[in-house]
């Protein structure tokens, strides 16, 4: 059963029953902390969209020498990009980034996928917007202290979070827990995380291999750098071969080769490595007839088209068929039954069974797959080109919201939702990918189990709860105490969601602060990170569950690093939490 359906089905139960009210159960749809995730979700599309993270992230990289260097050069830069933004785009953009270059260096993926997920998660515990349980956990305590809850702590002279606190306040035990985790994990993977054979590997026999071919345009950021500067050597399932310059062909391509303005580069390769170079800033399509479509990019992908017996293409070149004219589409690539065809793109003569790659409008594929002139089309996902051209202005929405939600005196909410209309006015993002961007799922799950902590709280459950683990605190000590908070946020995150946990464990955390007459910023801040810090099984955090076939990872490959950094970083929190945020 999906989460979605589990949490909103007993939520559903609760107010049939006449357990919470209507009022209490659907709370959490209009909540502050789910309108800011809506919103954060858009601009995490935007960002993706305009490839943003891809190419910075491949120039971060670089070439390090060691599996611990390649880990520290990818977990710091994760780790720091996952605290400003969500983390879970951040790791689907990176995974195919990371096998690449795991290829290139000859280092098992398993040594750098798993560190890849960990870093993302901590350094979502570095800033507010860094995940939602850190929005929600976050929303709950403000919302506390403007409730009649909270009578106690204003008598002790506690105040709400400021503006700074709320966006900082958990960097105070995140940044050392984030750096401590790094070192561990630096330590302990050459022992702890075994060579696995990736699940999800392109096969290199009988693969369908696709020629085609990209110029260098004026002003490229690839001109002037070698092929292995470029990023363009030892591509994974990709193979250049040939380069021409002035109308004369390359004898050889080194990769000391340097790249000139105008040369025209021929690729041979798998559809998926295809793509990647077409992700590529500075590779543009040869004769510049993807310019000329008129499709506006957010409304192109592209689709793979076989050519018919009885097609009118057949014993036509690319260039005599004008295909663009009539089907409205572009051929940037053709796969032959394995053959290599030696000619430019625009000079090849079709013949039945050619596995055309065109870029076409959306509605390509409904408007020919019938056509007797192709026995088969097929949509390529993920396909839509990348808007590099918007990637300054998405970066620059990104750092005026980290602005207005630190400095500014206007509403988070408020703050998130017009960064995100920036995102979609300046099309980083069009208006349907901010629909499908909006993860519904995720949304749902979030509201379903604020209104389930409701019902904790208004019939008392969380009361009773916090008060049998307040008792056993009372005995032990305020670092024991947070302690088992935090290894009860971090185990209860692996059987529902991280969300879900934090509504629930929260009303549970109040109590416990009231009855031992303890500040709450400290055990808010500490339950922050332990419903965040799911590193003990896949299916814990979606970006654990991403890097599950990628990485080629048995069940238990988490637990044998996971569980040892979940405690080190739990006993790290509960020492230092009451240090920095006082009793």
């Amino acid at each position: 059963m999906g989460m979605d359906v589990a949490i909103l089905g007993g939520l559903a139960m609760l107010m049939v029953g006449g357990v919470v009210d209507v009022g209490d159960a659907t709370s959490g749809f209009a909540s502050t902390a789910v309108l800011m995730l809506a919103g954060l979700f858009i601009i995490a599309t935007g960002l993706e969209r305009t490839g943003a993270i891809s190419h910075y992230a491949r120039r971060l990289l670089g070439h390090p020498q060691t599996t611990s260097g390649a880990q520290f050069r990818l977990m710091v830069p994760v780790s720091l990009l996952s605290s400003i933004m969500n983390n879970t785009p951040i790791v689907a953009i990176c995974i195919p980034i990371v096998r690449e270059w795991s290829r290139r260096l000859r280092i098992s993926p398993s040594h750098l996928l798993m560190p890849l997920s960990f870093a993302a998660i901590l350094g979502g515990k570095l800033t507010l917007i860094g995940t939602a349980s850190n929005i929600i956990v976050m929303e709950e305590w403000v919302s506390w202290f403007d409730s009649g809850n909270s009578l106690w702590a204003r008598e002790l002279g506690m105040l709400p979070p400021t503006a700074v606190t709320q966006f900082l306040g958990v960097a105070a035990i995140g940044l050392p827990a984030l750096i401590v985790g790094i070192a561990f994990i630096l330590l302990a993977a050459p022992a702890l995380l075994p060579i696995r054979t990736p699940a999800i590997e392109p096969s290199r026999v009988d693969a369908r291999n696709y020629q085609v071919e990209l110029v260098i345009p004026q002003g490229s950021p690839v001109a002037s750098r070698t092929i292995e500067e470029a990023g363009l050597r030892q591509l994974p399932g990709l193979f250049l071969s040939s380069i021409e310059r002035g109308g004369v062909r390359l004898p050889a391509v080194e990769p000391i080769t340097v790249l000139e303005e105008g040369d025209r580069l021929s690729f041979v390769g798998l559809l998926e490595s295809v793509l990647d170079l077409r992700r590529i800033k500075g590779l543009e399509p040869d004769d510049a007839q993807s310019d000329k479509l008129d499709i506006s990019r957010s409304h192109r992908t592209l689709v793979e088209a076989a050519v018919s017996a009885n097609s009118p293409l057949v014993g036509k070149s690319i260039r005599q068929a004008r295909f663009r004219t009539h089907y409205d589409g572009v051929i940037l690539a053709v796969h032959r039954q394995g053959q290599q065809i030696e000619a430019k793109i625009g000079d090849i003569v079709m013949k039945p069974g050619d596995t055309l790659l065109i870029e076409t409008s959306l509605s390509f594929r409904q408007t020919w797959k019938e056509s007797t002139e192709f026995f088969l089309v097929t949509n390529v996902p993920d396909s839509i080109p990348v808007r590099h051209n918007l990637a300054p202005v998405a970066l620059s929405i990104l750092g005026v919201l980290v602005l207005l939600l630190v400095f500014a005196p206007i509403d988070r909410v408020a703050a998130v939702w017009g960064c995100a209309l920036a995102m979609v006015l300046t099309r980083c993002v069009t208006g349907t990918e901010a629909r499908d961007g909006l993860q519904l799922k995720v949304l749902l799950v979030i509201a379903g189990a604020i209104g389930i902590g409701n019902a904790l709280q208004s019939t008392g459950l969380s009361d009773i709860a916090g008060s049998f683990i307040a008792q056993f605190g009372s005995d032990v000590g305020i670092v024991p105490m947070l302690l088992v908070i935090f290894l009860a946020g971090a185990v209860l995150s692996q059987f529902i969601t991280t969300y879900a946990a934090a509504a629930l464990l929260f009303p549970v955390s109040m109590t416990i602060a009231e009855t031992l007459q303890h500040s709450t910023a400290p055990i808010v801040f500490v339950l922050m990170l332990g419903v965040g810090c799911s590193f003990i099984s896949p299916i814990g955090y979606q970006t654990n569950l991403m890097v599950y076939g990628p990485g080629g990872y048995r069940f238990l490959d988490y637990a044998r690093l996971g569980i040892p950094l979940t405690i080190l970083i739990g006993l790290l929190c509960a020492f230092l939490a009451p240090l920095v945020y006082g009793g």
